[in-house]
């Protein structure tokens, strides 16, 4: 595999130490001072500041730090530097961020706090995961339990530990209200890491068949540009051996390609697919 260039690797630090400083305020202007948890070894830490008055930033690494070093023996060199470097950085900011804000609270209000702490949260696990790192967390422990119990996916796993530490913040608050707003939070938090990890411009992918592809196919190149790949197939109705184009457009091409295939063969079938990312001639260049 090709090495990074420096600055690549400089620029992906850059942001996991962004990330790391968005999630610290989040923690300490949102979501702390109302007990909203949204899953997560911060949101656990959260809950036992309620417990205990200890310090997030202290939980945070206490938890996190024995983490990564059982996810080190167990899953090898899987979680490397920039899953230790985030989680140092998140306890450091989590810490720089309680002290500067001497217990400044932007609301009051609940449903606003869980609104922005899970938007600027997920902002900065995006930022955090999209660099190749992590804030360890449940993340790494449920890839740790799925080497134990390899029927239960990853994910399922994450979802079971965040659901408990969703419920126990409600228990800790004696609300079943901080419960539900945690979940929420949860929600926009998955939804937004995920929208800076793969960004809005998807493309379209489309597979068409049609009696008449070679036509399809030249108004397709000459007309929006694009490369269009045929595929062998056969109907299994009729028996009859079919080519299948494959073409990926920008969103903006969508309904110039549909008036192609409609304007050369009206009685074509077309399967349209949202693509997250393409790489590669005419769209996001591969870098290292």
């Amino acid at each position: 595999m090709k090495k990074k260039h420096w600055s690549t690797i400089l620029i992906e630090y850059i942001l996991i130490t962004v990330g790391c400083a968005l999630m610290a305020v989040s923690i300490d202007l949102f979501l702390a001072p109302h007990t909203i948890a949204p899953g997560g070894v911060t949101g656990l830490a959260i809950v036992i500041k309620k417990i205990t008055g200890i310090s997030v930033s202290v939980t945070n690494l206490v938890i996190n730090v024995p983490l990564f070093i059982a996810g080190v023996i167990v899953l090898g060199k899987a979680f490397g530097a920039k899953t230790g470097y985030a989680t140092l950085a998140l306890s450091f900011f989590i810490e720089l961020v309680s002290k500067a804000s001497q217990g400044y609270i932007p609301t009051n209000d609940m449903l606003l706090s869980t609104i922005y702490g899970g938007l600027i949260t997920g902002v900065g696990i995006g930022l955090v995961f999209k660099s190749g790192g992590t804030t360890g967390g449940t993340d790494l422990a449920g890839a740790m339990l799925n080497k134990y119990f390899p029927n239960i996916s990853i994910p399922k796993l994450m979802m079971c530990i965040d659901l408990c530490i969703v419920a126990l913040a409600g228990f800790v608050n004696k609300n079943v209200e901080t419960s539900l707003y945690s979940i929420i939070a949860l929600y926009i938090l998955v939804k937004m890491a995920d929208f800076i990890i793969e960004g809005m411009g998807y493309s379209k992918a489309f597979f068409v068949i049609s009696s008449k592809p070679d036509e399809i196919s030249d108004e397709i190149m000459q007309n929006l540009g694009r490369g269009v790949t045929s595929l062998n197939g056969k109907g299994m109705y009729t028996k009859e051996e079919k080519n299948i184009l494959w073409v990926v457009v920008d969103r903006t091409q969508e309904v110039k390609l549909k008036d192609i295939v409609k304007d050369v063969d009206e009685n074509a079938f077309i399967m349209v697919a949202n693509v997250h990312e393409v790489l590669g001639e005419g769209f996001k260049p591969m870098r290292s």
